[in-house]
């Protein structure tokens, strides 16, 4: 081979490794890049009675073809948040709840749902308390929570 032959054969073999490896690193909008897009709407927390507990609810979309697993959450407010699932009226924790690809996981009052367990003090109304939503796939989302009145429900709820 000459040099002229060489360096276009080194060329094109460096095009082509080039082509290869930005065609692998592409996504798109839709989520094919293999990580869930999740937003989070309508967060609160109604006003709690005591420091014993609280509950927290929402929704948490999914935009992307990529399922996800709600696995974890912490707050300042306290050392013990829990997962709870609903089943025939029966409040059960629950290491994960699916979030399932171009769908949304919904926590409302009488379904799934976060729990606080042990308070560290007792918010009020028009409060904000921040919770970190760890997922499986997708890594920690910062969320605040707005603490409402007690008889509050939210407007997109399928609660009655």
């Amino acid at each position: 081979m000459n040099a002229r032959t060489t360096r276009t054969l080194a060329a094109a073999l460096s095009l082509t490794a080039a082509l290869a490896i930005s065609g692998c690193s592409s996504s798109d909008s839709s989520g094919a890049s293999g990580k869930p897009e999740l937003t989070v709407s309508g967060a609160y927390m109604p006003e709690p009675v005591d420091d014993k507990m609280a509950g927290a609810f929402m929704v948490i979309e999914n935009g992307s073809k990529t399922a996800d697993k709600l696995t974890a959450v912490t707050s300042p407010l306290s050392d013990d948040l829990q997962i709870h699932e609903t089943k025939d009226q029966k409040m059960q924790h629950v290491q994960a709840l699916d979030v399932p690809a171009n769908g949304e996981l919904r926590l409302d009052r009488g379904g799934n749902h976060i729990m606080f367990m042990g308070l560290k003090n007792k918010p009020k109304v028009g409060d904000k308390i921040t919770v970190e939503l760890r997922f499986e796939k997708a890594g920690p989302v910062k969320v605040d929570l707005d603490v409402k009145e007690r008889t509050y429900t939210a407007q997109n709820s399928t609660a009655h």
